[in-house]
């Protein structure tokens, strides 16, 4: 199998690390952070101009057909950066869903302004009770005439209080874990009856609480099919889970680097730390942690398109499972080979642990990822 990346794919890479390394210094990125809206719309507006929000989309609605390696490429570059940007809730999840179940009409509406830079999506999936199972869904959309009325509260939104339209998961038939009768609805984020609370999430990200009360949407607001939503949902999760896992082999890289540069300056008994040959060791094994987790996450990128639901979902559960060990040994040995001052806010290695940790909780943490790949998950279809 050939693992070389094309001229263009090469291109891309060198063009977003280069942006990156330009414009994204440790230093700006805390100081986007401390304000509002908790990122750069400056940086957007640069992904824009460089093409990166047209990366996923079809070139007949104004995308540049860009695939599943092309995202890992962009995602790994923003892992190292420690991005703050709502690339992932907007491109890669909501814009997946979109993708691929939206209309002719929502797509030629939609995928334009996205790739310029003037729309922001958010999915809106998580409730208080479904933890990380995608089927749990109480929230609900009734039929109202010719539109839908759209009833209740979702949490954990991914740059959900910036966002401009919200995808929303909600139950038009069946029982709360009932597989069948979900459906997918584009709503507003300033239509009447939503009400959304934002806070800053461990990792320095943005998240919404959202409630909707008798929200009234038009027949243009369904996205695919109403009663049988719950594929679209998994195949965009699994892609967006394979995104999640470059970004994270980004992260760890770093936190490799940085705890190599410290071995070499920090000094102890007049000698540089890093001369110590456990010390040594432990170095050598974050680097062997480092490399499994980029060798799974490649697996999940070259699977994420697999029209098989089940093999595509064994895989990206595996290669999750990967990432979260390697985040939990990667980023715990950095932290403690840094001693006391890996965890405070002016070292980078304790910063990129915290995302590397909560990109492990996403879309299902190590527990719940391993018995999708003992075969005991209800995600995979029977």
């Amino acid at each position: 199998m050939d693992f070389d990346l094309s001229d263009e794919q090469r291109l891309l890479k060198d063009s977003v690390e280069r942006l990156l390394a330009d414009r994204y210094d440790f230093e700006s990125r805390n100081g986007w952070l401390g304000g509002e809206p908790g990122w750069s719309r400056d940086m957007w507006a640069r992904y824009a101009e460089l093409g990166l929000l047209a990366l996923p989309f079809a070139s007949e609605y104004g995308g540049i057909d860009g695939g599943a390696v092309e995202t890992m490429i962009v995602m790994e570059a923003f892992g190292r950066a420690l991005v703050l940007e709502p690339y992932f809730p907007t491109v890669v999840l909501a814009g997946g869903l979109l993708r691929h179940a939206g209309s002719k009409d929502q797509k030629a509406d939609l995928i334009p302004q996205i790739a310029e830079g003037g729309l922001l999506l958010a999915f809106a999936q998580a409730e208080s009770q479904s933890r990380y199972d995608l089927f749990d869904v109480a929230t609900t959309a009734r039929k109202d005439g010719d539109g839908w009325i759209v009833d209740g509260h979702k949490t954990v939104v991914l740059h959900g209080d910036s966002a401009d339209r919200l995808i929303v998961s909600a139950r038009t038939g069946g029982g709360r874990r009932d597989r069948d009768g979900i459906g997918l609805f584009l709503v507003d984020a300033g239509a009447e009856g939503v009400s959304r609370r934002g806070y800053a999430t461990q990792d320095g990200h943005r998240a919404a609480d959202i409630l909707f009360e008798n929200v009234r949407v038009g027949p243009e607001a369904v996205v695919g099919n109403p009663e049988d939503g719950l594929p679209v949902i998994e195949r965009a999760v699994d892609e967006a889970i394979a995104a999640l896992c470059a970004e994270a082999v980004g992260n760890l890289a770093v936190i490799h680097e940085e705890t190599v540069e410290y071995l070499k300056v920090r000094k102890q008994f007049g000698v540089p730390i890093g001369s110590f040959q456990a010390l040594q060791h432990a170095a050598v094994d974050m680097y062997v942690d480092l490399e499994q987790a980029r060798s799974m996450a490649m697996f999940a990128t070259m699977m994420a398109g697999d029209p098989d639901a089940a093999a595509r979902r064994q895989a990206v559960a595996a290669a999750k499972v990967q990432i979260g060990r390697s985040a939990k040994s990667v980023g715990q040995s950095g932290i403690q080979l840094h001693g006391g001052v890996g965890m405070t806010m002016e070292f980078k290695v304790g910063h990129y642990f915290k995302r590397a940790t909560m990109i492990d909780a996403t879309f299902g943490n190590v527990d719940h990822h391993l018995d999708v790949v003992a075969g005991g998950d209800s995600l995979v279809a029977a």
